[in-house]
């Protein structure tokens, strides 16, 4: 999480940190159909497939409310 007095340049080297440790992970995943590791037992463990695609929806929501945010502020589009 960002810290109220973290810097653009701070947020940002620790995103892309967290994408190449992501990627490197992922580098070794042969098979996406392969369960993820899961802390909840008796619940079956979803899908490396499963968790990827969760992550891109959660990303364009979010990038979805910046968007409206920005709308509802100025006006400004996406488009």
């Amino acid at each position: 999480q960002a810290a109220p007095e973290d810097g653009v340049a701070e947020v940002v080297a620790r995103y892309r940190t967290a994408v190449e440790r992501a990627n490197a992970v992922l580098d070794g995943c042969a098979d996406l159909a392969a369960p993820v590791p899961w802390p909840q037992p008796g619940k079956p463990a979803p899908s490396v497939r499963w968790a990827l695609t969760h992550m891109i929806e959660e990303t364009g929501r979010h990038a979805g409310h910046a968007d409206i945010l920005r709308e509802l502020i100025d006006g400004t589009t996406g488009r």
